[in-house]
Order: structure tokens, then C-alpha cells, then sequence
């Protein structure tokens, strides 16, 4: 199953694009190559309005935000996940508008911390944020003239969320799927396993669109998840090969199967390696000293 990413996006900073009918997109000035040009935020409705991953702490966002909403009421604000680039602005926006805000639960890990264990994604966690309401997996909200309801989707972070703009087949699919590149998994932060079965939920569903939380829509989402279950495959059956041909650390692997990516991304590529290992070790075919690290041992199995 091929895998074409789509990079065409114009952020328009501090200007709201229309996506669809009732729906805005707003994007960050927080380019990087962990967020492609941005966060998106977006804001649904015509009269009373929710708000959906506010972003971080950003003076200019927040005031086009401000704008866009125009004095009109906001009821709830939902956060996918809480991650620094998503949720850390619904506090300032709560504040200003006295909307509730909405997700699956507070930060957490995927997994227990192992003994000495220090999180790679720590600085990047909202550790501050605690929804007023917490939601379950298809709980719906219903606001002025929308229904938004919850698809739980872990794995790039234990609280992510997808959520549903119900009716319309759009799935605002924040983090978990993006047109412009691959999830970072990275433990204890998420956990592939459960990535994985994120997937297969998603293909479950007939969503049309996905509004993602960086870069542009998925236009053909269902093609789209199966070629992200393929590569994630693929990379997988990569790993093993280079434990069969010898290598031992993650360190060995990213340089052997990562050798055209960016070294800027090096670091994320081998907590990518690090969240197939663990996974490849909780089903037995890959055996590692102690528990899975970052600087752990790994051999296959058999």
C-alpha cells in the first residue's frame, strides 16, 4: 500500500480559513520539523462556537482567535491531547470566554516510568492542563447547531482524542493521522501497540475528511490509515532485518535505516525505533537485557 504524503499547505497565519461549512482553521506561528508549519486550531459554528486544540502559549494566536470568534459565545473548548503545541492556550481562551473545556483526561504516560526511567517527551507535556469535563469514547457534545463526538485514539500520546464533527463526515484527527508525515510514537509517552490499534479503529469508520492537527486535510482517509498500517509494517519487518544483520542498539538501526532522513530528526526517528522495539518485545519476538530503553540491548528472539 503506497504512502504519499501531501506538503502543500498555506499556514495564512492570523487569518481564518474556511475549511467546510461552519468550520475555520486558524493556524500557529510554530513551524519546526516536529510541527510541519504550525498547530491548526480550529473553530466550529456559526452563533455559539467550540474551539478545538486551542495551541500553546501564543499572544498572537490567542488574539486571532479573539477575532475570529468576534463576541460571539464559546461553550466548550476540546483538546485532542496534551502535548505543548495543543493544549496549553485553553486556560488564557477559558478565561476570556468562560467556555468548558473538553478531552479524554489529564496527561499521563502510556505505560508505568520503569525504575530511573526519565521521559524523552517530558518538556514537551502539559502537565498543567485538567479538563472540566472528561469525555469517553463515543460520548457526544451537542452545542448550537453541532454535534462533536469522541474517538479515542491513543498511541501518539495516552489522552489523544480524535473528535467528530457529527453529520458531516469530518473527523478532526489532531495528531494521530496527518497528510504531511508520520505520528512520532515515543515511549512512555505513547505506545506503538496502541497506535496501531488507533489505526485500525479509524479504518473501522467512514469518515470523508480529516482535519488534522498539522498541514493540510487527509482528502482520501481510509487509503490513507491502511498505507500508515503498511509503513509502520514495513518499518517494523526493517527493524528486525537489522537485528538479524547484527545491530544491537537503537543508535546502530536509525543510522542504518534512516540514512536519507534529516539528522535533525534522528532523535525522533529513534524514539520511533524504540516504541517498535518495546512493542516487538511485548510480543515476544525480540528479546532485550532488562527492560526496554532507549540504550537497551536488543537481539531477536529466534
Amino acid at each position: 500500500m503506497s504512502l504519499d504524503f501531501d506538503t502543500r499547505f498555506e499556514p495564512a497565519y492570523g487569518n481564518a480559513v474556511p475549511i467546510a461549512k461552519g468550520v475555520l482553521r486558524l493556524t500557529v506561528n510554530n513551524p519546526s520539523p516536529f510541527t510541519f508549519h504550525g498547530t491548526n486550531s480550529y473553530i466550529v459554528g456559526s452563533d455559539t462556537l467550540a474551539v478545538i486544540d486551542p495551541g500553546p502559549e501564543d499572544d498572537a494566536h490567542l488574539e486571532a482567535l479573539i477575532q475570529t470568534i468576534a463576541g460571539r459565545p464559546v461553550s466548550h473548548i476540546f483538546v485532542s491531547h496534551t502535548h505543548r503545541d495543543h493544549s496549553p492556550l485553553a486556560a488564557r481562551l477559558k478565561a476570556l470566554t468562560g467556555a468548558r473545556t473538553v478531552a479524554e483526561g489529564p496527561h499521563r504516560p502510556a505505560r508505568p516510568l520503569h525504575l530511573g526511567e526519565v521521559p524523552a517527551l517530558d518538556a514537551s507535556s502539559d502537565t498543567d492542563f485538567v479538563p472540566d469535563l472528561v469525555v469517553a469514547d463515543g460520548q457526544v457534545i451537542e452545542g448550537d447547531g453541532w454535534r462533536i463526538g469522541t474517538v479515542l485514539t491513543p498511541g501518539h500520546a495516552a489522552n489523544h482524542a480524535a473528535f467528530s464533527l457529527e453529520g458531516t463526515g469530518i473527523l478532526f484527527s489532531a495528531d494521530h493521522v496527518m497528510a504531511w508525515s508520520t505520528s512520532i510514537v515515543a515511549p512512555p509517552d505513547g505506545a506503538m501497540s496502541d497506535y496501531m490499534a488507533s489505526l485500525d479503529r479509524l479504518t473501522g469508520r467512514d469518515d470523508r475528511i480529516y482535519l488534522a492537527g498539522h498541514g493540510g486535510p487527509v482528502t482520501e482517509p481510509q487509503r490513507f490509515v491502511r498505507g500508515l498500517k503498511a509503513h509502520r509494517k514495513m518499518r517494523e519487518r526493517a527493524i528486525l532485518e537489522r537485528l538479524r544483520a547484527g545491530d544491537r542498539s537503537i543508535a546502530e538501526i536509525v543510522r542504518a535505516i534512516y540514512r536519507d532522513t534529516d539528522p535533525r530528526l534522528h532523535g525522533a526517528a529513534g524514539l520511533s525505533v524504540f516504541a517498535h522495539l518495546e512493542d516487538l518485545v511485548g510480543r515476544g519476538e525480540v528479546v532485550c537485557a532488562g527492560v526496554p530503553s532507549l540504550d537497551g540491548t536488543y537481539a531477536p528472539a529466534n
